[in-house]
């Protein structure tokens, strides 16, 4: 079978719990996906991180169901979980026994320090080698029970503390994890914040050799148990090439900016180049929970000599229309406005960073499931979401601004919509179209268009697209 469409959601943000993402995929969606991205699911949903800081990852929150809901969620099609690889909660029970017992916690050994790496406390200078995703310091002060204080090793934020996973503690913690996912029938696992997990004295401890040794031992375990992995590393592109060599499937994060360039500039370079190198195994994605990612389209920001898909200025120039697309909400929800901020993404809704442009949008979903891959779709993107100013103003969590809390009759009367409708329909129809089984090809066309075509033996999908207009020349059917 090819590869089948995905959704991606929370399950609470759409239809309130498990069951209920299921009764819509079995339902007024059935037929658009054959898998589902379950964000995560664990105790609790709502901590600092939107539950990417769980402080049980084994037990899912009473609130959205129980881990038979999972199971019967996958009857049919195919369920991601996230294994959150970096870090726990730090009012997770482990951390929380390392602060009351010290060095005689069972859980000691589960949790990395500056001086396990550095050999001593570092100095700014050596901590200065360190690659940041956040503008938080990577290590902090914690106090214990007795009154001593040491630092422990925060990569994104305080609330998230990093676990050592080179440690035997470390691999029994991830085993476990991957043990109760093969057990409820999970199929994919997406390894979160992977790329950070290791950490080594003068390296930038992100993506480095070791990095790679340890994602192939991750990896390894989760297919020994009958799971394919995909990995998630926002980066310089020629990483995602490296990367998408060893797993099963890497995100295709530069796809979302070049997507919005091409179709604001009308100029198809910078995505023939891309579309031309970029992995099969990718999965698709022009929206996510997380924003718009601009550093997988930059130069290397290890070795700025090492050039990008976009040149700095044309990467200055897509912010800047993002912003002015949606009213200036993406800069609200974007860099120092954001009390989370994040180096790398602005934070958008797809469909206000195309100006709420229905036609453009659905030409960029075209291009998306037109590429080899699976093509996943966020639950915001599918209703044709807009920003939400309100939650953004009652969080100030930036990547709010794209995690609207849909209520059912807000999710019944998008779906209703013209653009949910031909949106879904598109969706089915790259889910049964025989072509999609066979072989892909980028076309040659006129400057300003993409045209891509499928062919299985006598059966093709043939799709121009004019970047300037949005409109689309239906070759082949």
């Amino acid at each position: 079978m090819h590869d089948l469409p995905q959704l991606i959601t929370y399950a609470d943000r759409l239809a309130g719990d498990i069951d209920g993402v299921r009764r819509l995929l079995d339902g007024p969606l059935d037929g658009a996906f054959g898998g589902v991205h379950l964000l995560p699911f664990y105790v609790p949903i709502d901590g600092s991180d939107a539950g990417f800081d769980p402080i049980d990852h084994t037990a899912v929150d009473p609130r959205l169901g129980d881990w038979t809901d999972v199971t019967r969620l996958g009857d049919g099609r195919r369920v991601m979980a996230d294994l959150i690889v970096n870090h726990v909660s730090r009012d997770s029970m482990p951390f929380r026994d390392w602060l009351a017992h010290g060095d005689e916690s069972a859980f000691a050994d589960l949790f990395i320090t500056p001086e396990n790496v550095f050999g001593s406390v570092p100095t700014p200078a050596q901590l200065g080698t360190i690659y940041r995703p956040r503008p938080t310091p990577v290590v902090h002060d914690v106090e214990f029970a007795d009154g001593s204080v040491r630092s422990v090793w925060s990569t994104f934020t305080h609330d998230q503390i990093d676990i050592d996973v080179e440690s035997d503690a470390g691999w029994q913690y991830l085993s476990t994890i991957l043990d109760r996912f093969a057990a409820s029938g999970i199929e994919l696992v997406r390894l979160d914040a992977v790329g950070y997990a290791i950490k080594r004295a003068g390296t930038s401890c992100f993506m480095i050799p070791e990095t790679y040794a340890f994602i192939d031992r991750l990896a390894g375990a989760a297919r020994s148990r009958g799971m394919d992995v995909l990995v998630e590393i926002h980066g310089y592109h020629r990483d995602q090439l490296d990367i998408a060599a060893r797993v099963d499937r890497v995100y295709d994060f530069a796809l979302p900016p070049l997507v919005i360039d091409a179709l604001t500039t009308g100029d198809d370079t910078p995505l023939r180049r891309w579309i031309a190198m970029r992995p099969a195994n990718s999965v698709n994605v022009l929206d996510t929970h997380d924003g718009i990612g601009v550093i997988d389209v930059g130069v290397d920001q290890r070795d700025p000599m090492r050039s990008g898909l976009l040149a700095p200025d044309r990467i200055d120039a897509l912010v800047e229309g993002i912003h002015d697309r949606s009213n200036g909400a993406s800069r609200l929800a974007t860099g120092a406005a954001a009390s989370n901020l994040d180096l790398y993404q602005v934070n958008c809704t797809f469909h206000d960073a195309l100006g709420r442009d229905d036609a453009r949008h659905l030409a960029a979903r075209l291009i998306q499931v037109m590429l080899p891959g699976i093509a996943q779709v966020y639950y915001v993107g599918l209703l044709g979401g807009t920003n939400d100013l309100d939650l953004l103003a009652r969080s100030g969590v930036g990547r709010d601004v794209n995690r609207h809390h849909f209520t059912g009759d807000e999710v019944d009367t998008a779906l209703d919509s013209d653009f949910s409708r031909a949106l879904v329909d598109l969706l089915c129809w790259r889910s049964t179209h025989r072509a999609f089984g066979g072989s892909f090809e980028l076309v040659d066309a006129p400057a300003g268009s993409l045209r891509m075509r499928w062919t299985n033996g006598d059966s093709i999908v043939d799709r121009e697209i004019d970047l300037t207009t949005a409109t689309v020349t239906i070759h082949a059917d």
